[in-house]
């Protein structure tokens, strides 16, 4: 590949720290005659996909534009990816099983990470640490301690950090949040999140030797050491604690996300979490089968979680002393038929992922934070692990935003990082 011009990495941090308009430098580099148009800055921008199964292979379709390298430890999804960039592009992408030789090439500006949730901290951190701007997938983080240190590498290295909650960029959810914060509703009291149950497809199978095309021990990466089974791999990594949280950290993350945002609590968080949660009664999977956790905010507001509940609907319901507003994708309802009618058919737009690519790369562009900077997707995914956290203890915690502890519960405190298994390093430790 040949650069845009010779000292580029050093001209994109800078064009970063300083504001200047990246824009401006593109037109001589690519030659272009007089009636070509330039691209648009973001167009410029290369990109290397880590993780391209599932999610990653959305975020490599139609949505983000310029790939230029891609990233699998499962060589059959791997070459699927590689001929979809190809044909999308008409160019061969760079086609590699370590991440690391994403991170290494110079002509790569910025990644995106949609492994499973266990290797988004340490991809991220050294992500940044190598010159790289990051997408991450949502939840940002395994446990808290992750989180501020993907918060602080990206800000050491002034590098643009999204996570991929994309509800952050849907109008509706917008409208939504902004009219609670305007105080549309007056004093909020409560707000009810819905998520759904597991949806893991049993029954349990033997382990076995993995696939050819795995590398299985790759994958499994920092996490413990644990014979190949085909219900812990891909999609179904969610429900083992080695990997992800559950439900809690996938949809969770998501309106328990948007609570956030309505509450004004995007660098903050709740001060009291408790709750319970029933177990698979065959015990097929780890996390909670279902779910009701409760957690308290600043002025007593109480955001209470209900997983697999079916007499709570999905998404996020705010509930003041003027009414509530209920919100989901391609959604809102109102108590006021007059905050509902503020609401057009295009805000209502289900699919808000190509605005949240974007909003990621205008923001490599112009320096300014995404709508869904590290520090949000950290202190979202925060909620999340607090909430099993105190389940699993089956007692009330309480917590500190301001200095990210638990207060008086050693074992609490414990559960906000995990142990790496070697030669990887946690970077929140």
């Amino acid at each position: 590949m040949t650069s845009l011009r010779p000292d580029r990495r050093q001209w994109l941090g800078s064009s970063l720290a300083f504001g200047l308009p990246l824009g401006l430098s593109l037109a001589p580099t690519h030659r272009l005659s007089a009636q070509t148009p330039p691209p648009a800055p973001s167009q410029a921008i290369r990109i290397g996909a880590i993780g391209v199964g599932g999610q990653g292979g959305s975020n490599i379709g139609h949505q983000i534009k310029n790939i230029v390298a891609v990233c699998d430890v499962d060589r059959k999804r791997l070459g699927l990816a590689t001929e979809r960039v190809q044909k999308d592009t008409g160019k061969a992408p760079v086609s590699v099983g370590d991440y690391r030789r994403i991170l290494d090439n110079k002509e790569i500006d910025a990644v995106i990470i949609s492994t499973p949730d266990h290797w988004h901290a340490r991809i991220a951190v050294d992500a940044c640490e190598a010159g790289k701007h990051v997408y991450c997938e949502k939840p940002l983080t395994l446990c808290v301690r992750e989180g501020r240190a993907i918060v602080n590498a990206a800000r050491k290295n002034k590098r643009i950090v999204q996570t991929g909650s994309q509800q952050r960029s849907g109008k509706n959810f917008e409208i939504a949040c902004e009219m609670v914060r305007k105080g549309a509703l007056g004093k909020i009291s409560l707000v009810e999140v819905g998520i759904p149950g597991v949806n893991f497809q049993g029954p349990p199978v033997p382990d076995s030797s993995a696939p050819a095309e795995l590398d299985y021990d790759f994958w499994l990466g920092p996490a413990p050491k644990r014979p190949f089974n085909t219900k812990r791999v891909h999609y179904n990594f969610r429900f083992f604690w080695d990997y992800s949280g559950g439900q809690m950290t996938n949809w969770g993350a998501h309106h328990l996300d948007i609570a956030q945002w309505g509450l004004g609590m995007d660098h903050s968080g709740p001060v009291k979490i408790e709750g319970a949660f029933t177990q698979h009664p065959q015990n097929w999977y780890e996390v909670p089968m279902n779910a009701k956790i409760e957690f308290t905010y600043p002025e007593n507001i109480r955001c209470v979680l209900a997983q697999g509940d079916p007499k709570v609907k999905g998404g996020t319901k705010f509930i003041g002393e003027k009414g509530w507003i209920w919100v989901n994708r391609g959604k809102f309802e109102s108590s006021d038929p007059a905050l509902t009618a503020q609401v057009s058919k295009e805000a209502l737009r289900g699919d808000a992922s190509p605005d949240h690519h974007k909003n990621w790369l205008d923001s490599i562009v112009s320096g300014k934070l995404p709508v869904c900077d590290a520090e949000i997707g950290h202190r979202s995914a925060t909620v999340c692990h607090l909430g099993n956290i105190a389940a699993r203890l089956k007692r009330a915690i309480k917590w500190d935003p301001a200095k990210e502890v638990c207060l008086d519960d050693k074992e609490a405190n414990e559960m906000l990082t995990r142990s790496y298994r070697g030669p990887w390093k946690n970077p929140g430790v």
